[in-house]
């Protein structure tokens, strides 16, 4: 089983200041977690090209993509709203993000991988059609499916389980029956925004002080028997691990060994419909030491086929 790793170093230049959560420290947290797995398993090293600007315009507006280029600052920083900054860096990053999402999704298709993990910052899931937000400039995950589906796949699965709902992922493919949503998090929460009701979408919110057996609970009830109907021919994976009991930005009680179950699971779910393969993404995580954890049991996870 090939498993590749996808990142890149510009990712850990962007920096939107002293005290932001979503800091450059998460991604050596991340690199730790990984380094844990290749000690055990051979892991695919693979830095990830700037995604096209055309691959951004079909899940993002004109207005949106050139609204980013434009802030863009040659030093400094530029805040694009209260939550989300753009330094000299962020621009590249954003695109190597995207980039590595949609590298991996033909690295999969073209039987070069069977699965990929891509640990990059800036994350994705938040940033809509027209607007940045929540930390995210380009949704990365978007940008996977919309390749799958360009390359000729008709049933694309995204499964989110970061602590806030993928609010620009589900604003992008609100109205595209090819692309299953499946969402957990928390519920009231950031960002607020209304949940559409559609076939293709399936809600899991949570209530805040949610452990990881009501979780697992929710989405035995919910998130498989919905990917059991659809059939999808490639799983995207919206990994944020801020649900995490130590994560200081919300107030659910997962631990890491819920990440190993919910990864076992869905690695199980690819193997039945898409001959095993799944693209991962780092979204959220803020607690650097359950974050390291937290992608040692993910990656690790999928590493690993069902018995």
């Amino acid at each position: 089983m090939k498993l590749g790793i996808y990142t890149h170093p510009i990712c850990a230049r962007h920096d939107m200041g002293a005290g932001h959560p979503e800091s450059p420290q998460r991604l050596e947290a991340a690199e730790r977690g990984i380094r844990q797995v290749q000690a055990e398993s051979p892991l695919l090293r693979r830095e990830p090209g700037e995604v096209r600007r055309a691959a951004l315009l079909r899940v993002h507006s004109g207005e949106h993509v050139a609204q980013i280029e434009r802030s863009a600052p040659a030093e400094g920083r530029v805040a694009l709203d209260p939550d989300t900054v753009m330094n000299p860096f962020s621009l590249e990053a954003a695109r190597r993000a995207a980039g590595a999402a949609t590298a991996a999704v033909d690295a999969l298709l073209d039987g070069e991988l069977d699965r990929a993990f891509c640990a990059v910052r800036p994350p994705g899931h938040h940033a809509e059609y027209r607007r940045p937000m929540g930390f995210c400039l380009f949704n990365n995950v978007a940008c996977a499916a919309a390749r799958a589906l360009d390359r000729g796949l008709s049933r694309v699965a995204i499964l989110d389980f970061d602590v806030h709902h993928g609010n620009g992922t589900e604003d992008i493919f609100r109205d595209d029956p090819r692309v299953l949503f499946c969402s957990s998090f928390q519920h009231p929460f950031y960002p607020g925004t209304p949940l559409a009701e559609r076939d293709h979408l399936v809600h899991v919110p949570l209530p805040a002080g949610t452990d990881g057996a009501a979780f697992r609970r929710a989405l035995d009830d919910q998130w498989w028997p919905a990917i059991e109907r659809f059939e999808p021919e490639l799983i995207l994976v919206s990994a944020g691990f801020d649900a995490h009991r130590d994560d200081p930005l919300a107030e659910l009680q997962l631990v890491e060994d819920d990440y190993r179950w919910v990864t076992a699971r869905i690695v199980e779910m690819a193997r039945n419909h898409c001959d095993g393969r799944i693209v991962s993404l780092l979204e959220g995580g803020y607690d650097l030491p359950a974050l390291e954890r937290s992608v040692a049991a993910h990656v690790g996870a999928l590493c690993r086929d069902p018995e």
